[in-house]
Parts: structure tokens; C-alpha cells; sequence
């Protein structure tokens, strides 16, 4: 009888606590390349706070889209990650990753950050902070661009 009681707790101290777990922010984007990136915040973190992923996958057809790995980086993150676009923020007429952030607290402060890809690398491009919650990140990327064409 013990050894049930003792499993009835520990079961519903499981089902408790992946109730708890608040929502991950995790983003599957199809890139011009036919590659694949993920974009996610870190597993266990708070949510207003820890670390995001951008992973890179070889191109591959949609059943296979995350088997490859090429390439990953891990950034800081201030806030949650909000969004993930594919914009040209170096005029080089191929698309960055970009990752929108947004602080959590009364400020609402944006951040953001621009990755290039190639077919086996990963880099980060620029990252912007501070940014007034209704800002234009994509301009604020491209303001901090030095090789803007």
C-alpha cells in the first residue's frame, strides 16, 4: 500500500509540474537555401530571462528538415523571444535571420538579432538593444550595419 501511495505522489508531482512549465518559444523557418533553421528559447529557463538557439540544418526534403545539423550559436537573452523573420538587413540581397526579443517588465524594451547562413555556417550579423517597445527593429539593424550596400 506504501509503495502505491508513493507512486500516486510521485505521478501526480510529474503531471504538476510539466503543467507548470510555462510555453517555450520554438520556430521552425524554411530558408531561400532550402535549408532549415530552429529558433528557441532555452529548455528550463525562465521565460523573462536565459538564452536562445539559432540551429542551422542541411536542405532536405520536409520529413528530414531537422535530421541534418550543420551548424548552431547560442545568444543571451533579455526578455522573450517574440519573433523570427528573414529580412536583408545588409543589402546584400540574401535574407538574415532575424530574432526579435522583448524584455519582460514595464519597459517592454526590444532586441534584435541578424544571422547570416551560408550552406555549412552560422554567424552573427549585428544585434541592437534598448530599443524603444514600438521601434523598428529591421531599420535599427540596418542603422548598426557598417557594410550596409
Amino acid at each position: 500500500m506504501k509503495k502505491q501511495y508513493q507512486l500516486a505522489i510521485a505521478l501526480l508531482a510529474s503531471v504538476t509540474l510539466q503543467a507548470a512549465e510555462p510555453e517555450r518559444f520554438v520556430s521552425k523557418v524554411k530558408l531561400p537555401s532550402g535549408q532549415t533553421a530552429v529558433v528557441a528559447e532555452g529548455d528550463f529557463e525562465a521565460r523573462s530571462i536565459g538564452s536562445f538557439s539559432v540551429r542551422l540544418y542541411e536542405a532536405a526534403s520536409p520529413e528530414d528538415a531537422t535530421t541534418f545539423f550543420t551548424a548552431g550559436l547560442v545568444r543571451p537573452r533579455d526578455g522573450s523571444v517574440e519573433k523570427v523573420a528573414l529580412v536583408d538587413v545588409d543589402g546584400d540581397k540574401k535574407p538574415e535571420i532575424i530574432v526579435k526579443v522583448r524584455s519582460a517588465g514595464t519597459g517592454g524594451y526590444l532586441s534584435a538579432h541578424a544571422f547570416t547562413f551560408n550552406a555549412k555556417a552560422l554567424t552573427l550579423r549585428g544585434a541592437v538593444e534598448g530599443l524603444a517597445p514600438e521601434a523598428d527593429v529591421i531599420s535599427a539593424l540596418r542603422k548598426s550595419n557598417p557594410k550596409r550596400k
